[in-house]
């Protein structure tokens, strides 16, 4: 494209994808040369369809963020192509003359397919740091299978819009979209906080009271994490960069220590910790509740 596809939609570069689309539905409904008799209005329609082809591939967008129009590769906008088009822009940039009086016989007859959806639970570890996933769906009691690339750090409650995976349209008009609501499975040892990755750490009374290094799993691969004496049970260490890794952002890994209470004791080991409970410090000198009384 010769101009920025940004300023050609008139939106921010941090644009989501419902703004991304809003602005384009404006400017087609604006330029489109059936409603727009101007004569500089087929090209600038162009040039709109071009810049939503682009921006609307999260694919293209990425490598286009990063590389520039080079890294993008041939546009696939054109004015007669709507294959990226959602089917709500579709009506209602022809909705007003479907079924009679138009200029053009294609656009009297076209419709947009319907927008199906459905729910898909997707394991820990893909929606973490991406991959494909085979899915089988029911849709409209027909079968549907196919693979589908999830993004690395998508949420659970989060969607992705699979473009022209719907129902097929009508009259030339474009397939509509396949909407997945994404619902993520539980992991036997990490939990997410958004892009954090959270994993307990158990450690014995003796590497609480002296310190340690402990092996910890990470998303891939592992890590040695140093535990410094008198850590409490609880504490968070932060493993910086090693959580989840979106498009736009990363997360921490936070380690919690768990202190574990031995579970047998011999005589000496008893002895040694009632010689340690006289000579220590009392931990609730300072609790706020002793002054209530």
């Amino acid at each position: 494209m010769a101009r920025d596809p940004y300023e050609v939609l008139g939106v921010q570069r941090s644009a989501t994808t419902a703004q991304i689309r809003e602005a384009h539905r404006k400017l087609a409904k604006k330029l489109h040369p059936d409603l727009n008799k101007a004569p500089e209005a087929a090209a600038k329609f162009k040039e709109v369809q071009e810049a939503y082809d682009l921006l609307s591939d999260d694919d293209k967008r990425t490598k286009f963020d990063q590389y520039g129009a080079a890294g993008a590769g041939p546009s696939m906008g054109g004015q007669g192509n709507w294959g990226n088009v959602d089917p709500s822009t579709f009506e209602d940039i022809f909705g007003g003359f479907m079924g009679g009086g138009g200029r053009r016989g294609g656009a009297r007859s076209a419709r947009a397919g319907q927008d199906l959806e459905s729910q898909i639970t997707v394991d820990f570890m893909t929606a973490a740091i991406g991959g494909v996933r085979h899915v089988n769906l029911q849709s409209n009691g027909e079968a549907i299978a196919m693979d589908v690339r999830i993004p690395a750090g998508i949420e659970s409650g989060g969607t992705l819009r699979l473009r022209g995976k719907g129902g097929a349209g009508s009259g030339g008009g474009p397939a509509g979209d396949l909407v997945l609501h994404i619902s993520i499975a539980s992991h036997p040892w990490f939990r997410r906080e958004a892009l954090d990755v959270i994993v307990e750490v158990p450690i014995s009374i003796a590497e609480c009271a002296l310190g340690t290094s402990v092996e910890v799993p990470l998303l891939e691969g592992g890590a040695t994490l140093r535990v410094p004496a008198g850590t409490a049970s609880g504490k968070r260490l932060r493993l910086k960069g090693k959580g989840v890794k979106s498009k736009s952002a990363e997360g921490d890994l936070y380690a919690v220590i768990r202190v574990e209470p031995p579970k047998l004791l011999c005589d000496e080991d008893r002895a040694a910790l009632m010689q340690m409970k006289s000579t220590e410090p009392d931990p609730r000198a300072d609790v706020p509740w002793k002054s209530a009384k």
